[in-house]
């Protein structure tokens, strides 16, 4: 398994304000949107410089170690999943394919740290 990238997710419940705080505090150009089924962005990535920082909409209150989490792109999602639940993480949600076109998993990490990988969905991989 290697790891390609990653980046940090922040959570908010007002996702078009926190875009735009980055926009106008650090010049952040934003690079993907996903929306939801109203049509508005359920999730966006912004470059800010030469990093990443995504931002997804959470309309449900959460406890603070729950607003940040870890994205790694991986070579393989389920061999990144099975791999990091032998190394102590627990399970959050099992490889799938998601609808934007990548296969994503889940574990949070012993300290309670979310954690998703994401591959490419390619015709060899699970389905």
């Amino acid at each position: 398994m290697a790891v390609r990238g990653g980046f940090p997710i922040l959570s908010t419940r007002d996702l078009e304000r926190l875009v735009s705080f980055y926009e106008s505090a650090f010049d952040a150009e934003r690079t993907y949107g996903y929306p939801g089924p109203d049509g508005n962005d359920v999730f966006v990535s912004l470059r800010v410089g030469g990093a990443t920082v995504a931002i997804a909409a959470d309309e449900v209150p959460t406890a603070a170690a729950d607003r940040i989490a870890l994205w790694f792109y991986v070579d393989d999602a389920d061999s990144a999943y099975e791999q990091a639940l032998r190394a102590g993480g627990q399970p959050v949600r099992a490889p799938a394919d998601m609808p934007w076109g990548e296969r994503v998993a889940s574990i949070k990490d012993p300290d309670g740290f979310l954690i998703s990988m994401g591959a490419e969905k390619r015709s060899s991989q699970h389905r």
